[in-house]
């Protein structure tokens, strides 16, 4: 039986235990370039291989995007100026931010929708100014994070169910971005504000624990499949920035594309399959996608 979201919440201080990174295993990237764009990111993916994300055009105007069956098709929430896709469910539904205001300040611009059948429905958090929407899973419950003032001190974890809203109490600058489909494992990050380090986060049973990949001196958690595996990024001590898979076991794998400068890992699906950007040797941004079945 699925726990309730309130019962979910129970905190502890220990972090969790992790061991150390293994030898990458033998992946199979391909790379991912909304046509004429001048920088992609892909965000999410669905257990049957759709892929969502962001590109920018050459007009320097930001848009979401589906790719589906190797076809693109443009993600514009109506009247907005930015829109960020960013999770798709099984069936197609699709969820992102946007922007529609102009002369107004983060986080006051930044708003959730849901695009489910064509049709567009916005996602606020009541009471607070802005709201990102990041997963959607099978049964429709929405995560993301809320803000008020700003982009990081007043950012609070949230999830929308059929019974409404509701943020991690007292876990301040956190943001929720995967579940596992039973709800019962979460992940995502957050900032320490006494030392301004950003960790990712678990929730699992209940117990929230701080995960960091080891070595590392910043780690962000963003996306769990049914099995149990967490995508992210994280940061070495030379500063380079990889994207990691942590198996169900806690051993760590780098996810870096070939030749790139940087590497993110953003989503992952049942079947493993994983979704990025990366930064090549000339500091162009592009998504990815990459699997150990050879699918893509």
């Amino acid at each position: 039986m699925r726990r309730s979201w309130p019962s979910l919440i129970v905190f502890c201080a220990v972090l969790l235990l992790v061991t150390a990174i293994h030898a990458d295993p033998p992946f199979h990237f391909t790379s991912i370039d909304y046509p004429a764009a001048v920088l992609t990111n892909a965000q999410g993916i669905s257990p049957g291989g759709d892929i969502v994300g962001t590109y920018i055009d050459k007009s320097g105007n930001q848009h979401g995007f589906l790719l589906s069956n190797g076809n693109f098709t443009s993600i514009d929430f109506p009247g907005a100026t930015v829109t960020f896709a960013r999770g798709i469910s099984p069936n197609g539904d699709i969820v992102g931010s946007y922007s529609a205001a102009v002369g107004t300040q983060p986080p006051a611009t930044i708003h959730g929708f849901l695009l489910r059948q064509g049709m567009y429905s916005e996602v606020q958090f009541p009471g607070h100014l802005g709201t990102i929407a990041q997963r959607i899973m099978p049964n429709g419950d929405i995560l993301g994070c809320l803000h008020d003032t700003d982009l990081m001190s007043t950012m609070y974890g949230f999830i929308r169910t059929a019974a409404g809203y509701t943020s991690i109490p007292g876990v301040q600058a956190s943001m929720n971005n995967g579940a596992t489909p039973d709800g019962n494992h979460i992940v995502g990050l957050y900032t320490d504000m006494m030392t301004g380090l950003t960790h990712g986060y678990i929730i699992d049973y209940g117990t929230f624990a701080a995960l960091d990949v080891p070595g590392s001196n910043l780690t962000n958690a963003w996306d769990i499949n049914p099995e149990s595996e967490i995508v992210g990024a994280f940061r070495g001590t030379n500063g380079k920035v990889h994207g990691f898979l942590r198996s169900s076991a806690g051993d760590y794998s780098n996810i870096d594309f070939p030749g790139a400068m940087a590497t993110r890992a953003f989503g992952i699906n049942p079947a493993s399959d994983v979704v990025g950007a990366y930064v090549d040797a000339v500091g162009e941004t592009h998504g990815f996608v990459v699997s150990r079945s050879q699918r893509y």
